[in-house]
């Protein structure tokens, strides 16, 4: 029996079960989730992440649902996404913090261009060059992008790294920083999970946008939502949003709500459907 099967049941708010009873009712609902810190736990190393299955069920509920659209938005490469999260078949994806997006069959891959690719190499030699002399902190490759790891160094250690990598490339023409849990991403495309949202639902058509996450880099995407949208902080950072949750754990419990909440107002609405 897993960790999330043993632990007794949790308690979301009346405040958020009331909103999310509410956006239930939605004509047409995008759920859009992040993914480390969210669905799945933060691990030590990035390919060990896994979802928790009453979430990762959850979700897949709410996948096949009429007129409901789901979406994992993730600083993750789209192939690391998919490798780890197992997502539903019609869930939409965006990767690399918005850089890359898998919208169905058809979607086109994201490339750069020469310049890109030059100032892509040179970041990642400057990152290498780091990583060396910085125990415990490695590189994540990204199509547009290097990661810099922090989690299995020392606080200290981590620290200077993420200084020194700083240094070096803060400023540099075209490329762009943005630092999260113990990890520094680096791009030379500019993206957010902000434009993600915003994105995802023109795309959808959606009514309303449901969103929940956890890292800094999350808080654009909440900051994009709209009146009657309802967006979650995952953890006890400071946040934009109006709901919060302590932990990934509470996530299990939220898509159960919402899926049940939908379910019961597709049926309401087209019990045919929701059936089928």
């Amino acid at each position: 029996m897993t960790p999330e099967a043993r632990r007794p049941a949790l308690s979301l708010t009346p405040e958020l079960r009331s909103a999310i009873r509410r956006i239930a009712q939605t004509e047409q609902l995008l759920v859009a989730m992040d993914f480390d810190g969210t669905m799945s736990p933060i691990v030590g190393r990035a390919d060990e992440a896994r979802p928790l299955p009453r979430a990762a069920a959850a979700f897949a509920g709410l996948a096949v649902l009429p007129r409901t659209t789901t979406a994992l938005i993730s600083g993750r490469a789209l192939a690391s996404l998919r490798a780890v999260a197992s997502p539903p078949v019609d869930s939409l994806l965006i990767g690399s913090h918005g850089a890359e997006a898998w919208l169905g069959p058809g979607s086109t891959q994201l490339t750069l261009d020469a310049d890109q690719q030059d100032r892509l190499a040179e970041v990642r030699a400057v990152l290498a060059g780091i990583v060396e002399e910085a125990p415990g902190t490695l590189l994540e490759d990204k199509p547009a992008g290097v990661v810099l790891h922090t989690r299995l160094a020392a606080d200290d250690v981590a620290e200077d790294a993420v200084a020194a990598a700083r240094s070096l490339l803060q400023g540099r023409k075209g490329v762009f920083l943005k630092e999260g849990k113990r990890v520094l991403e680096t791009s030379v495309v500019h993206a957010s999970k902000g434009e993600a949202v915003t994105f995802l639902r023109q795309i959808s058509g959606a009514t309303a946008v449901f969103f929940a996450g956890d890292d800094t880099t999350d808080e654009d995407a909440l900051a994009r939502l709209e009146p009657g949208d309802v967006g979650v902080k995952v953890g006890l950072d400071f946040t934009c949003a109006e709901f919060r949750v302590e932990a990934p754990d509470y996530v299990s419990e939220l898509l159960e709500a919402l899926l049940q909440a939908r379910s019961l107002a597709v049926a309401e609405e087209d019990p045919q459907a929701a059936s089928g």
